[in-house]
């Protein structure tokens, strides 16, 4: 009986003892969820503390192979090697060039691009192998969803074709107020040269033809304080000896390829130039934009290399000029 009855109160104890341990862990809880619920930034900080410990530990249920073959091939795209790019200090250290007295210079320009008709120029003049320079604005680069890409192409196919400053602008076409406030002028063409990163400080003045070198500048009066401006600056000038007119209303060529042709041949016999045997050619990317008239800049080209005597080249060999920077 005395056995029972001890055996009764150990039972009775255990369960006391259990249940108040349990009312002081319910208490315990309590107050560590009042402390949670007052600071929402510690029970944050418990779940993140607690994942690192937990997700290691987690395995991948079998059935999950294609999410994980999924997730290899997004890892595998951002550790693909980088894409080369261009040593811009060896790929854009000028070397001067020696002319031969015995031939004649040719540079094709092309003003205000990136617009409809750029890209398909600068692919005919790769194909065709011949060198260019293209005038390029910035504005015209921001508001085409390609523009960016245009240049970069164009500026990293130096030496064969060269990337010009033509503005950031160009001047709204708003050209004597544009050339009015020299100081903002100068500026609109340094946003350019950093937007656009152009590789030399060489320029093409809006609407003007203007010509500054290393040693004289050429230019209406309108133009010079910019010019000068821009001239104790380091930069080049580049107007323009022959020019490829257009409609301004269709923006088509006016000018036959053969037409074209005769003038520059004339223009380099008569030296109507700014440069004896050298002649820059003005046109626009904007009039080549349809495959016909694109065909008659094609054979425009090729009837100037029949001429054993005539040799393409970027503006940044054009004699007299400062060495481009």
């Amino acid at each position: 009986m005395f056995k029972h009855l001890f055996f009764l109160f150990l039972t009775i104890q255990s369960f006391s003892i259990r249940l108040a341990f349990n009312l002081h862990r319910v208490e315990i809880l309590k107050l560590i969820m009042k402390s949670l619920i007052c600071r929402p930034m510690i029970f944050t900080y418990l779940i993140i503390f607690l994942s690192s410990f937990l997700v290691p530990a987690c395995t991948e249920p079998s059935g999950n192979k294609a999410a994980n073959t999924d997730s290899t091939a997004h890892h595998s795209i951002f550790n693909e090697p980088a894409q080369p790019v261009p040593d811009s200090v060896s790929q854009f250290a000028w070397k001067p060039i020696v002319q031969d007295s015995t031939k004649k210079y040719i540079y094709l320009t092309f003003d205000d691009g990136p617009q409809n008709g750029t890209v398909a120029v600068f692919d005919l003049c790769r194909q065709l192998g011949v060198k260019a320079t293209f005038f390029m604005v910035g504005l015209h680069t921001e508001k085409k969803s390609d523009g960016k890409e245009i240049v970069s192409r164009i500026r990293n196919a130096y030496p064969q074709i060269l990337l010009a400053n033509h503005s950031y602008s160009h001047a709204y076409d708003k050209y004597y107020y544009f050339y009015q406030h020299p100081e903002a002028t100068q500026g609109d063409f340094y946003h350019n040269q950093e937007l656009l990163h152009v590789p030399y400080k060489i320029i093409r003045l809006p609407g003007n033809s203007a010509w500054v070198g290393a040693n004289s500048i050429k230019c209406s009066h309108l133009v010079r304080p910019v010019t000068e401006l821009l001239d104790s600056a380091g930069y080049n000038i580049i107007g323009w000896d022959v020019e490829w007119s257009f409609n301004h209303k269709t923006a088509n060529p006016v000018q036959s390829p053969e037409k074209m042709v005769a003038m520059v041949d004339s223009a380099l016999a008569r030296n109507e130039l700014h440069t004896r045997n050298n002649v820059v050619i003005l046109s626009h990317d904007r009039m080549f934009r349809s495959q016909n008239y694109l065909d008659s800049l094609s054979k425009f080209i090729s009837l100037l290399k029949r001429n054993s005597n005539y040799i393409f080249e970027t503006v940044d060999h054009y004699p007299g000029l400062k060495k481009p920077q």
